[in-house]
């Protein structure tokens, strides 16, 4: 394409994306096909001749919007939402025109050095301590894993030099972590070496919350059994039900006995920019690493992931390699390398998206925004709570309710049935798309309230889509 070509090839697909945002509300959140049926929708091979914009876009309006998953939808409530901004969408595709691969200082001097003031907005902006620095990744489950690399190598291992199946003389290792803790923690077990027996699970409160006491008892267990300790991760908004560890007497726990911490704050993070919540996060500043995700309440598109850490050289005994071709020899003036702190080499330039974002919103404007989705799930909350039928299975520290069909004359063994059959038929009016979870063993339906775009009439739907699928499946049971 040439400048005019992409140009006016460029203001049909912007059209298409302003069309998209201001109409995504009138289309159903989950696109009612069934597994499968799409495959065939598309040519065997790609085509070998060249084909027009026009048909190209006419195929992305006739086979592609309408069998998506709508995330940027106001009813969008399933999992944690993940909602692109129009200024992120805007920063993201700048960041793809300059197509940056901050890789190294002189592969993106502008990539490299934004990245750093932008982490650094962050930090400030979530209260964090002068002593935190670090990086963007993709999502939580890179930040998590470059975190436990870090862990693993500050515990002494010298796995990035020797591996572990070198150590004969290294004792099982051992990473704790509650039982509500995200799977992403297991897999960056499995992933580095560790394997899935190193996680030990840590029993929960009936608030779901990592108890410091069985804590404590595990590690001295691992001790006395000759394994090693070396890492411990405290969760802040846990996906199952968005409880909060006590990190402040996990961090005294770790600080004792000389173990990483690790914070998993992806979800609930940017509630830290909200000074007068600040109470749940009490003690995060003292852990060695946090995971923060702005492209979940951030509004920022995907992928971006926060990492933060005061470790830093850990980050960079886990990953540096100096091959000679990445070697630079015209710089007089030390600066970071990204790819020293990293398992891949080529990054994207996230932190473009981010400083628009940012800029655009002012932290005040993402306050705002994050305060209203409290709000909206405190109202969900009380909802609840005041329907007889109706119950709360976990606390609502933030911005996501949990809750069942449950009224007496319900056989108890028919609960779990009867609430995923309201679910089901939420999630197939089109309106909202709910997930679930097992809370205690129960069936529980999540109501995640995070979306930009959703408004109050949005959860008050909801609310109501429940209580009438909920009449439904009371009718079609014949209850008394």
């Amino acid at each position: 394409m040439d400048a005019a070509a992409f140009r006016a090839a460029a203001h049909a697909a912007v059209d298409r994306m302003a069309d998209y945002l201001e109409s995504v509300a009138l289309r159903p959140v989950l696109p009612p096909i069934e597994p499968g049926s799409l495959r065939g929708l598309f040519p065997e091979s790609a085509p070998e001749a060249p084909e027009s914009l026009d048909t190209i876009l006419a195929d992305y309006d006739r086979l592609i919007v309408p069998n998506a998953t709508h995330w940027q939808h106001p009813g969008f409530m399933a999992y944690f939402a993940s909602s692109a901004s129009g200024a992120g969408i805007l920063g993201e595709m700048l960041v793809a025109v300059l197509n940056q691969n901050p890789m190294l200082w002189r592969t993106s001097p502008i990539g490299t050095e934004l990245e750093v003031v932008v982490v650094d907005w962050l930090r400030r902006g979530l209260g964090l301590p002068d002593g935190f620095e670090g990086l963007l990744t993709d999502t939580a489950s890179t930040s998590s894993l470059v975190a436990l690399a870090a862990a693993r190598e500050a515990a002494g291992t010298e796995a990035a030099t020797a591996g572990l199946a070198a150590r004969d003389d290294l004792a099982a290792l051992r990473v704790y972590a509650s039982a509500e803790a995200h799977s992403s923690i297991e897999k960056a077990c499995m992933t580095l070496g560790l394997g899935r027996a190193s996680l030990v699970r840590i029993p929960v409160n009936e608030r779901f919350e990592l108890m410091p006491h069985a804590l404590d008892v595990a590690i001295a267990a691992d001790r006395a059994a000759g394994r090693r300790p070396i890492a411990i991760v405290a969760t802040l908004g846990t996906t199952s039900s968005t409880s909060v560890d006590p990190v402040a007497a996990i961090a005294g726990i770790a600080e004792r006995e000389g173990i990483w911490l690790h914070v998993d704050a992806a979800y609930a993070g940017a509630v830290a920019l909200l000074r007068e919540r600040r109470s749940h996060f009490e003690g995060w500043e003292r852990a060695d690493s946090i995971v923060v995700n702005p492209h979940k309440w951030l509004f920022t598109p995907v992928d971006a992931s926060l990492l933060l850490t005061r470790r830093l050289d850990q980050l960079s005994a886990a990953f540096s390699l100096h091959p000679e071709y990445l070697r630079t020899l015209d710089r007089a003036t030390p600066v970071r390398d990204f790819t020293d702190l990293t398992p891949q080499l080529g990054r994207r330039m996230r932190a473009l998206k981010l400083w628009i974002e940012l800029r655009w919103f002012g932290l005040e404007g993402l306050r705002r925004r994050i305060g209203h989705h409290i709000e909206l799930a405190r109202e969900l909350a009380n909802a609840v709570d005041a329907d007889p039928d109706w119950e709360r299975l976990a606390p609502v520290p933030f911005s996501t309710v949990c809750l069942r069909w449950r009224p007496e004359r319900l056989a108890e063994a028919a609960v779990d049935d009867a609430n995923a059959a309201i679910m089901d038929a939420v999630n197939r009016s089109g309106e909202v798309f709910l997930s679930h979870t097992r809370l205690d063993g129960r069936f529980t339906i999540r109501v995640a309230i995070g979306n930009l775009r959703t408004e109050r009439r949005h959860v008050e739907r909801a609310w109501e889509l429940l209580r009438e699928a909920a009449r439904t499946v009371e009718a079609d049971a014949d209850l008394p």
